[in-house]
């Protein structure tokens, strides 16, 4: 049995077979230069095993100069691509370093060729043999090449480089990469270097065994190589689990996965989402096509804000309506971001979307629910102030009647005066007019109407309350008093919805000030911009104030302070103002009483949605 064939050729196989499987792994990423660079070196190595394993089976000198020379060829391989892969892989080392060694390498190749039988002998002129595991083996004998030392300076450069590149990735931190790729190609560099240095001066009598060495440094190489291959197959193996509980977790929340990539104008989509689309599994997908699914009303915004996300902003959220070919029309919610490159450039945009047709129709029936009960809200409050209502109209009715009846005297005059006629007359329409007011402001109030939000008057929408009330105060021995500051800027909101709160807070006040026998007995009204840039409206009386537990409570839903009260104008009052941007609070008032207030949103800062 040939010991020396087996251990070279079990040497150059285990280099062969590593450097096809980083070959494989390259060639399915190109982008693994390092597997690639690895597989050059395995290969390299595998090669010169068998050259050297030619050299010591050599019989006569003209073969062993042979297989050296063309040994180089795999070393210049081997000894570039291990520069390379330390200066990619630890992205450290010097570079004039790795240029230097690799420029000398590639010079000593050319020398190898052009002086003598290679560029360590002029010429071999007889073989020794020698003993080696059992058996005998060539070493040659000749006159020594003078430009030997290029090589061998090559491999004190590649030695330096490297232990240059471990310092800096020891320091760097990343102590393992360093003991393993640094210090493990730093030592096989050391001896190699060391045993050509020694057999080639012919300091010590011995065969060239450099392919063991270089065994060991594709070893070391491999390892590291292995450790990161296995560790994305771990990798690999969680993203998977990571993609199978998030394909639950969105089939749970009932959502659709969509991508967009702008460079082809494709789009990819979840099963799911095609069929919130009403697509087919296979359907070929553009944005284009999409769009057409989106309800005509609702193009021009989803267009808007896709174009504003892909402009820069990068996010986008947004509600709209489909319109199915079944002519099924269905709301989606729609989220997400897009991406981009390092220029700028939209790349794609990711996004999920849900049905929200169900939410949307309980928000519906919740909004038609809330105006009822504000509409029921007025309606109970003009039964409040029926009687005093009644007692106002019927002063320009009874102004009416008895003017009229003075009109029919005059006229049953001879010569009746025509002048005082037409002051009776004028008398009539005034009261008419009086009246007709009145009505109109009780048809409004009772209107069953939506939020029309506007540009409003604030002094005109309160000088209205304050008149639809100030009949009630009369009766009820109440001051009501209004201070609008001057020039208030219009706010935006609805004039029903808005007079039914401030209606609320004046009957509620005016309630509260029953059976109190303060000589003060009188609700005041004040309008004034706040630091929030916001119009703040207080309604302050002069009663009893509210019990301090009860004051986080007023605004609760069936919460009353009154015993005959149902507990839903505040919680009603307090729906109105959010919806319309605002903010509404009861505190008591330090002098007596208590005193309700709300805030609106300018018109030129709440522009309508």
């Amino acid at each position: 049995m040939s010991w020396v064939t087996i251990i070279w050729s079990m040497t150059a196989s285990a280099c062969l077979t590593m450097g096809a499987l980083n070959l494989l792994v390259w060639s399915k990423q190109r982008t693994a230069w390092a597997n690639l660079l690895f597989s050059v070196a395995a290969f390299g190595a595998a090669a010169f095993a068998y050259f050297e394993l030619s050299m010591l089976r050599a019989q006569t000198p003209a073969e062993y100069g042979a297989a050296l020379r063309w040994g180089h060829v795999a070393i210049w391989f081997m000894a570039v691509s291990v520069v390379v892969f330390l200066r990619l892989y630890l992205h450290a080392g010097r570079l004039w370093l790795a240029w230097a060694a690799c420029g000398l390498r590639t010079l000593a190749l050319l020398l190898n060729f052009m002086s003598g039988q290679n560029i360590n002998y002029l010429e071999i002129d007889s073989l020794i043999q020698i003993p080696l595991f059992g058996e005998s083996v060539a070493i040659a004998h000749g006159v020594h090449n003078p430009y030997t030392w290029v090589p061998q300076a090559s491999s004190f450069l590649t030695l330096v480089f490297g232990v240059d590149a471990t310092i800096t990735v020891w320091r760097r931190g990343e102590h393992r990469k360093a003991l393993v790729v640094g210090g493990g190609l730093v030592l096989f560099q050391v001896i190699a270097f060391a045993e050509s240095l020694l057999v080639i001066r012919g300091i010590v009598r011995a065969p060239i065994t450099l392919s063991l060495p270089f065994l060991g440094l594709v070893i070391a190489m491999g390892y590291e190589l292995s450790r990161e291959v296995l560790s994305a197959a771990q990798t690999a193996r969680e993203l998977r689990e990571s993609e199978a509980r998030m394909s639950l977790a969105v089939g749970a929340a009932n959502l659709g996965l969509w991508i967009r990539d702008f460079t082809r104008n494709e789009i990819w989509a979840s099963d799911k989402w095609r069929r919130l689309f009403d697509f087919a599994p296979s359907e070929h997908l553009t944005f284009d096509r999409v769009l057409q699914r989106v309800h005509p009303e609702d193009r021009e915004v989803v267009e808007r804000v896709m174009a504003e996300a892909k402009a820069g902003t990068g996010r986008y959220e947004m509600d709209f309506r489909l319109s199915l070919p079944n002519g099924e029309v269905r709301w989606i919610a729609s989220r997400g971001g897009v991406e981009f490159d390092a220029e700028g450039k939209a790349l794609r945009a990711r996004g999920v979307s849900r049905d929200i047709t169900a939410n949307k129709k309980s928000e519906q029936e919740s909004r038609l629910l809330r105006q009822e009960i504000a509409h029921a809200g007025r309606v109970s409050l003009m039964g409040q102030l029926a009687s005093a209502l009644a007692h106002e109209i019927s002063q320009p009715l009874g102004a009416i009647l008895r003017n009229a009846e003075a009109a029919d005297l005059f006229m049953q005059h001879a010569s009746p005066d025509l002048d005082e006629i037409r002051a009776i007359l004028a008398d009539i329409r005034a009261d008419d007019k009086r009246a007709g007011m009145v009505i109109d402001r009780m048809r409004a109030l009772l209107k069953r109407n939506e939020l029309n939000a506007r540009p409003l008057a604030v002094d005109e929408f309160v000088a209205d309350v304050v008149s639809l009330t100030q009949a009630d105060a009369l009766a009820r021995r109440v001051k009501l008093n209004a201070d609008i500051s001057s020039g208030l800027p219009r706010v935006w909101g609805d004039r029903v919805h808005l007079q039914q709160v401030l209606l609320n807070l004046i009957v509620n006040g005016m309630d509260a000030l029953e059976g109190s026998s303060r000589p003060d007995r009188q609700i005041d009204v004040a309008a004034r911009l706040n630091d929030a840039r916001m119009v703040e409206i207080a309604v302050t009386d002069t009663g009893r104030g509210i019990p301090v537990d009860a004051l986080p409570r007023v605004f609760d839903p069936f919460y009353t302070t009154k015993p005959a009260g149902m507990g839903i104008g505040l919680s009603v009052s307090r729906t109105i103002i959010e919806a319309h941007g605002g903010r509404i609070w009861a505190d008591n008032d330090p002098r007596g009483g208590a005193t309700f207030r709300f805030t609106l949103p300018l018109a030129e800062e709440a522009p309508p949605s």
